[in-house]
């Protein structure tokens, strides 16, 4: 058996909740390794909703260890907010059942509100964040001035790094206008949360490694999409964290050998939350009908996600970047019923025809996809669990994207019900 890491394969939301609930049933131990609670995941178990945005999505299966690794930025008050939530669902959460790095970043009030300002500001570029903190306390990271989580449990240093962190922060509300952070408000509420955080705590790398060399199955999980990662994704609008598979080893402190299969999450068409380029995005009829019958609404934010057709040049960059074995193509049965269906294969930008998404901003907002019509189907796809449960066509459909992208569908998704699911090839067993 081998570790397998789910990445989104586009610009997030695109299912990985369902997939890696449904692939944690044979793994012993689920970890996040990049993000924060800015990305939500709807998990629909025998008819029950869980909302995660923060704890991984084996928490809400009995016996498997959940992980928040180092690669990860933590706000503390939501993650007990959310445990709290999801305790009163039924859920058992305690020590024995997760863990939390202890060298992960902690996001703190004065960074959602720096996020928030600069997003609802008048000046600046507008990223499309979620206001949630997870960029400036990335910064913070970056800085070398953060707040980590094992620092709760020193308090005679904590106020030493608070004011080297505050000599920061400080200069930069006063430069924006806004009303300077004391240093004892915000010791006391660090103060006051430790205690509710400290008993999770563990040196996850060490863990982890031991619990591979046990031969315990690990899955990695990612949040968002790799068009979000920092590097490789549609940049500036992206997040401010790796997303690509490559994360899971360093966001995990395990290294690169332990990671044996790729699985990338992507719908069977796309969708995009917030500003940046989206070569084919509709806004017409057609999209307005994806996003009705997708429901494609933000899980945590409410916010609408902008919709259009598969874009295959995009996700067979993510197949490349981010060293994807197979797809999990989901959400197949939005599509029934469309007469044709439009599939991007190429670009033209300034009467040059591209096999890529170009690096240069201005590039990317001037792109025109290039479409391959397909014919649709009539017949429905909505919780088939076989290939013979599918109409012709859209096997075709599904046959012709695994040409596009380089890369062969290894789980096929027709509905959020975690049984209504088309396994082609197991990524536990390599």
């Amino acid at each position: 058996m081998t570790n397998v890491v789910v990445v989104g394969a586009q610009w997030g939301d695109e299912g990985k909740g369902k997939i890696v609930d449904w692939l944690s049933e044979q793994a012993d131990v689920v970890v996040r390794f990049q993000g924060g609670h800015n990305a939500g995941h709807t998990l629909v178990i025998d008819g029950t909703t869980y909302k995660l945005a923060l704890l991984p999505s084996g928490i809400v299966r009995p016996g498997k260890l959940s992980v928040i690794g180092n690669g990860v930025v933590v706000d503390p008050w939501h993650l007990v907010e959310e445990i709290d939530k999801l305790r009163a669902q039924g859920v058992s959460i305690g020590p024995d059942r997760l863990k939390i790095a202890d060298n992960a970043t902690l996001i703190l009030p004065l960074h959602r509100e720096l996020d928030h300002f600069r997003e609802t500001s008048n000046s600046g570029l507008k990223i499309g964040t979620t206001k949630r903190g997870i960029g400036p306390a990335y910064e913070d990271k970056v800085g070398r001035r953060a707040i980590r989580v094992i620092d709760l449990a020193d308090a005679a240093t904590l106020p030493d790094k608070v004011e080297r962190l505050l000599t920061h922060h400080n200069a930069l509300r006063r430069g924006l206008g806004i009303e300077e952070v004391g240093s004892a408000e915000l010791i006391a509420a660090l103060t006051a949360i430790a205690p509710a955080v400290l008993p999770y705590v563990d040196t996850v790398w060490s863990l982890l490694d031991g619990l591979r060399r046990e031969g315990r199955r690990i899955l990695f999980e990612g949040a968002q999409g790799a068009l979000l990662d920092i590097d490789h994704g549609t940049y500036p609008f992206v997040t401010s964290s790796n997303i690509v598979a490559a994360q899971a080893a360093t966001g995990s402190g395990l290294g690169p050998s332990a990671i044996g299969y790729v699985l990338g999450i992507a719908k069977a068409y796309t969708t995009r939350v917030g500003g940046g380029p989206f070569p084919t995005e509709l806004t017409d009829e057609i999209g307005e009908t994806l996003g009705r019958k997708g429901k494609e609404f933000g899980v945590n934010t409410g916010r609408k996600r902008r919709c259009g057709w598969f874009d295959a040049v995009l996700v067979r960059q993510t197949v490349r970047t981010s060293g994807i074995d197979g797809i999990a193509l989901t959400k197949l049965d939005i599509l029934d019923g469309f007469e044709e269906i439009k599939v991007c294969v190429g670009y033209r930008l300034d009467g040059r025809t591209l096999d890529h998404f170009p690096a240069n901003q201005a590039a990317q907002a001037r792109v025109e996809p290039i479409y391959e019509t397909i014919e649709g189907w009539s017949g429905s796809t909505a919780g088939a669990r076989s290939w013979a449960e599918l109409p012709a066509q859209a096997i075709k459909y599904v046959r012709r994207i695994e040409e596009l992208i380089g890369a062969p569908v290894a789980l096929l998704s027709t509905s959020p019900e975690r049984d209504d699911t088309i396994l082609v090839h197991n990524p536990f067993e390599g």
